[in-house]
């Protein structure tokens, strides 16, 4: 089974985490079944980007970006190259890397 390394995040896995996954899952799933509470606002459907992650290793291994993510990409806070939104990101052989950013844009949550 291939590995999720989640690096150090302050509210969300403060030490970094290692997870073993099964091939065919999305990143937030997996994060979500294995603790990591990432917030994911649209119920991973792609309809925000509260779920966005940067894979820092094995991007190259993940599901192609749709243009529905790629356009909420250009969304989401610290938008990078390797910027994912985990809900569409899917788990295959190799392990991955990667790094939830410190903020999201949630609007719900803002506004409360």
């Amino acid at each position: 089974m291939p590995k999720i390394t989640v690096l150090p995040h302050a509210d969300l896995a403060p030490e970094g985490v290692t997870l073993e996954v099964p091939v065919g899952i999305s990143v937030c799933e997996a994060l979500l079944k294995n603790g990591v509470e990432i917030e994911h606002a649209c119920d991973m459907s792609c309809a925000c980007t509260t779920c966005h992650c940067i894979v820092r290793k094995g991007s190259h291994s993940l599901n192609e970006v749709e243009e529905c993510e790629d356009d909420l990409l250009d969304r989401a806070w610290g938008l990078e190259a390797q910027s994912r939104l985990s809900c569409q990101a899917i788990v295959a052989h190799e392990d991955l890397t990667i790094e939830i950013p410190k903020y999201t844009v949630n609007h719900a949550k803002e506004n409360h």
